[in-house]
C-alpha cells in the first residue's frame, strides 16, 4: 500500500518525537531525587549521553535523528511563546522608570561583555552572539529566539546552551551563599538573582532561599530583562535581513520578527489582562518546561563530544568570566535598587 508524503513524514519523525518526550520523563525524576539538579540541565545531559554512549549513539544518528530535529526546533519555540504567559506589564511597571531604565542597562553591559569577552576568548561562529543574548537575558530561551532570528542551525546552539545552564545551575547554590556572607537583606538578594540569573526558573530557585520577600523582587527584576528577548530577536532580524540582501531573493530574506516572537508579545497581552486564571497560568508554566526538557534533550542528542570540545574549553572559560562580569553588574544594580 502507497502511504502518501505527509504519512512517510509521520513515521520518519515519530520516534525521534517520542524519544525526545520519554526523555522528560528520567530529566524530572533525576530532580526529584536530586532537587539541587535542574530539569533543563538533566535533559541536556542526558542527550550528550545518548549522542554518545555506544549502544544508543546509531539509533540516535540514524532513524531517531529526523524526529530529534524536530523537537529542537518546534518544541524550542513552542517554549518560548508560552514563556509569555509568565510576563505581566503591570508587574513590570510597578519597578518604575528609574529601575527600568538600570535594568536595560544592565542587559546591555551584559550584553556587550559577554560577546567582548567570547570574542577574546575567539569562539567560532556566532557562539559569541548566541552566548551573550542567553547570558544577558533569559538564557535558553533567549538562545533560541536569537538563533531563530540569524538562522543558526539548532546543532550549533548546543555549546552556548549547555554554558547557560551550567552557569545557571551554579548561581543557584553560590549567590545565596555569597548573599549570606555579605549579609545582604533577602530582598537585595532577590533584585540580584533577578538581575544576574539566566533562566525564569534557574531565578526561582535561587531567590526561593531566601523567603517571599526575594522571590517576589528577583521574579519581577527577571521578567523585566524577559522583555527585552523581543527587541533583541527583532534587531537580530534586522542585522539578518540587511547581510542577506542581495545574496538571496527577497522572498528568502529572513522574517523581521520571527513568528514564535510575535506569539510571545502576544502572551505577555494576554498575561498582562488578566483573564487567564492561575490554574492556567501554572498549568502554562508546567507545559513550558516540558517543551524545553525535551527540545534540549534533542538538541544534546545531536552533538558528538569531539564536536562539542572544539571550542569546549575556550567556552568554559569565556562562559565563567561572563558569568563573574553579570555577577558584578547584578550585585550592583540591587546595591543600587535598595537604597
Amino acid at each position: 500500500m502507497n502511504r502518501t508524503p505527509l504519512q512517510r513524514t509521520a513515521t520518519a519523525v515519530l520516534p525521534g518525537l517520542v524519544t525526545a518526550a520519554a526523555a522528560v520523563l528520567p530529566a524530572y525524576l533525576l530532580h526529584w531525587l536530586f532537587p539541587w539538579l535542574p530539569v533543563l540541565t538533566t535533559a541536556v545531559v542526558l542527550g550528550l549521553l545518548a549522542a554518545n554512549l555506544p549502544g544508543i549513539s546509531p539509533a540516535v544518528a540514524g532513524p531517531l535523528k529526523p524526529g530529534l530535529s524536530l523537537a529542537a526546533r518546534r518544541l524550542m519555540r513552542a517554549g518560548i511563546v508560552l514563556l509569555g504567559l509568565k510576563v505581566s506589564l503591570v508587574d513590570i511597571a510597578g519597578l518604575g522608570w528609574t529601575a527600568l531604565l538600570l535594568i536595560a542597562a544592565l542587559v546591555g553591559a551584559a550584553f556587550a561583555g559577554t560577546y567582548l569577552v567570547c570574542r577574546a576568548f575567539r569562539l567560532p561562529g556566532q557562539e559569541p552572539l548566541l552566548i551573550a543574548s542567553g547570558f544577558s537575558i533569559c538564557g535558553v530561551s533567549a538562545i533560541g529566539a536569537m538563533a531563530a532570528a540569524r538562522r543558526v542551525r539548532h546543532e550549533d546552539t548546543v555549546v552556548p546552551i549547555a554554558l547557560v545552564t551550567l552557569c545557571g545551575t551554579l548561581a543557584i547554590g553560590v549567590l545565596p551563599l555569597l548573599g549570606s556572607l555579605l549579609d545582604l537583606p533577602a530582598e537585595t538578594l532577590g533584585i540580584w538573582a533577578g538581575a544576574s540569573v539566566h533562566d525564569v526558573g534557574q531565578v526561582v530557585a535561587t531567590a526561593q532561599t531566601a523567603g517571599t520577600a526575594a522571590l517576589a523582587a528577583a521574579v519581577v527584576v527577571k521578567l523585566a530583562r524577559v522583555v527585552l528577548l523581543a527587541p533583541l530577536a527583532a534587531a537580530a532580524g534586522l542585522l539578518g535581513r540587511r547581510s542577506a540582501r542581495g545574496e538571496q531573493t527577497p522572498g528568502k530574506l529572513p522574517p523581521l520578527v520571527p513568528l514564535f516572537v510575535a506569539g510571545f508579545l502576544a502572551l505577555i497581552v494576554v498575561r498582562t489582562t488578566g483573564v487567564l486564571p492561575e490554574s492556567v497560568l501554572s498549568a502554562a508554566a508546567v507545559v513550558q518546561e516540558v517543551f524545553f526538557a525535551a527540545a534540549l534533550f534533542a538538541l544534546g542528542a545531536g552533538v558528538r563530544f569531539r564536536a562539542l570540545f572544539v571550542s569546549g574549553f575556550r567556552a568554559l572559560a569565556a562562559a565563567l568570566v561572563s558569568w563573574f562580569l553579570i555577577g558584578g553588574l547584578g550585585l550592583a544594580l540591587a546595591l543600587t535598587l535598595s537604597r
